[in-house]
């Protein structure tokens, strides 16, 4: 059949076949070739050949029926996909269905039948129908291809509407599967990725539990468990834990699975944990770039500066080798954190010259807002600003971001009132942003005008009812003051209820509670937090409820801990110099 599929090839070109025809013969060869055959009649020739000049005429139903009858009759897999590919041109979902229907009929054997057949089924919204074809797709695969196809089915479903349906009915062609030894891994996984996708954090943990259990050597439940334990789901980090602490089968795929725990305890602030993964990773697996550069982050964190060069030095030197995205996305922040340790070693040229080296217009203006902060460490804070203003506006949003940075310089100078009128000016703007109210809300907050930080909030709620950041917000500052306090507990219990995982929600609930005298209680929800998220502030709190408590010890060692979370935090700061402690 050789013949069909180049006739098919070279008409879907556009190439004449006349034009082939009237090639030049090459020159023959010494030993003559075996001639095959090919069924190509004059009649089928001329049928496959009307199909496409009617496509090109216009007429795409046409072509499409002339093709589907010569795929049926020659029962020809690259004739079937033309067919397909022509009822998808001419936007005709049922036709493109009844080609690869059709299709897997007369090739069952054919694996592209039956994935086209799965995909315009799942592309018309014909749920219900997939899930025979999708358990036939699987055990029609390759044994050794199983786990791949049905690892694919979580995207595969990602745009159905209807997402519960699509759960029951993946569960259902996943029956068999789950029951299989040698499939229950990837089968568990990928109903608990649906779960997941649903919001059903607890059954996602159990299937994820399920498929660690058939199979403890897979990576697959350990990333699971890492999806989950960024939405709050703690228990899951057993899962990845365990998956861990096996002896090493798939080196590349366990660093994969640690180097993302290890970013999600860095957004956790679990430092500490942290720094253990990146220190195995980097001498377990030292031809790894990124671990370099996350190790590097958090020695400049530290001040650990000799360090932090020798990691950035490693880092970019694996970079230039690599054509990963990741990789070379990760030089600017390697120039980036170089130039901020030339910044705290005071020198200041050697800072410029690495931000010279920044070339992605994407990054521009992370690396102005770095040379701001040097422009106003040396006292030349109206430069610094300057600087910024000029940055020429490239695309749609910069002009936002400008107004962003600046107000992000002065937040950092504790330029507190400069830095509201800045948010307040990206508010006039750009109104359709309301988060912007947030931002300036807080600065407000923090230049004294709690009146006005107040009526900003108020706006933002009523502009967006679910902005729980705004009701923890508000219902946070009135505790805090030790004003309203019913009013606060209302504030903190609506952001509770539309974010019940956020540990600094958490940490609101508990301070209102402990204004309110509610002690014991706020120390239970208070450790939860910390538990939940170490934080310097959560720290401060839960301390401070333990030394009313008169458990002096446990509120010392909570400070000492917070302090080496986040030594400059104010909230640790002012409540250590209330109660005239050094931890």
């Amino acid at each position: 059949m050789r013949a069909l599929v180049a006739l098919s090839v070279l008409l879907a070109a556009g190439v004449p076949v006349a034009a082939q025809a009237q090639a030049p013969a090459s020159e023959p060869s010494s030993a003559a070739e075996p001639v095959v055959n090919s069924s190509l009649t004059a009649p089928l020739f001329y049928q496959i050949l009307l199909g496409e000049i009617q496509l090109r005429s216009g007429d795409p139903g046409a072509g499409y029926s002339l093709m589907l009858d010569a795929a049926r009759r020659q029962r020809d897999a690259s004739l079937y996909q033309r067919a397909v590919e022509m009822a998808l041109q001419a936007r005709s979902g049922e036709a493109a269905l009844m080609a690869a229907r059709d299709w897997s009929a007369a090739m069952p054997a054919d694996m592209e039948a039956r994935r086209y057949h799965l995909q315009i089924l799942l592309a018309l919204n014909r749920v219900a129908e997939s899930g025979p074809v999708l358990r036939e797709l699987i055990h029609a695969s390759a044994v050794a291809d199983r786990d791949d196809v049905i690892n694919a089915i979580p995207p595969a479903y990602a745009r159905v509407p209807n997402k519960e349906q699509a759960l029951a009915v993946v569960r259902e062609a996943l029956r068999d599967s789950l029951q299989d030894p040698a499939r229950a891994a990837a089968a568990w996984t990928t109903l608990g990725r649906l779960e997941l996708g649903l919001e059903q954090l607890d059954q996602a943990l159990q299937s994820a539990s399920r498929a660690q259990h058939a199979r403890p050597d897979s990576p697959l439940p350990a990333m699971l468990a890492l999806e989950l334990l960024e939405k709050g789901r703690t228990a899951a980090e057993s899962l990845v834990r365990g998956y861990l602490s096996r002896p090493v089968t798939d080196a590349p795929r366990r660093s994969a699975v640690a180097l993302t725990y290890a970013r999600i305890l860095l957004d956790l602030q679990r430092t500490s944990d942290a720094r253990g993964l990146l220190d195995e990773l980097t001498r377990n697996d030292p031809e790894l770039a990124e671990p370099w550069l996350l190790l590097a982050t958090l020695q400049v964190q530290e001040n650990a500066l000799p360090a932090a060069t020798t990691s950035l030095q490693t880092f970019m030197a694996l970079a230039r080798q690599s054509d990963d995205e990741r990789s070379v996305r990760g030089m600017t922040q390697a120039f980036l954190l170089m130039a901020q340790i030339a910044e705290k070693q005071g020198d200041f040229a050697a800072a410029g010259a690495w931000l010279d080296r920044i070339e992605n217009a994407e990054d521009v203006m992370a690396a102005q807002l770095r040379r701001a902060s040097l422009l106003a460490r040396q006292g030349q804070l109206e430069q610094a600003r300057a600087l910024l203003r000029q940055q020429p506006e490239r695309r749609l949003d910069d002009a936002r971001l400008k107004l962003l940075a600046e107000a992000q310089l002065l937040r950092d100078l504790k330029q507190y009132q400069a830095a509201y009128e800045v948010f307040g000016e990206a508010v006039t703007r750009f109104p359709e942003q309301t988060d912007l109210l947030y931002d300036q809300a807080m600065m407000a907050e923090k230049a004294g005008k709690t009146d006005e930080m107040e009526r900003l909030l108020r706006q933002l709620i009523a502009a967006q009812p679910d902005h729980h950041h705004a009701y923890n917000a508000l219902g946070y500052s009135l505790a805090d003051r030790n004003v309203r306090l019913d009013e606060a507990k209302a504030l903190i219990e609506k952001a509770v209820e539309l974010a019940p995982t956020d540990a600094y929600i958490q940490d609101s609930l508990g301070w209102v509670e402990f204004r309110l005298g509610n002690t014991r209680r706020a120390l239970d929800i208070l450790q939860a937090a910390y538990r939940s998220r170490p934080d310097a502030e959560i720290a401060a709190h839960l301390g401070e409820v333990h030394w009313v408590l008169g458990e002096r010890e446990q509120a010392l060692r909570i400070w000492r801990e917070g302090l080496l979370l986040a030594n400059d935090n104010e909230t640790l700061q002012e409540t250590l110099q209330r109660f005239r402690v050094t931890p």
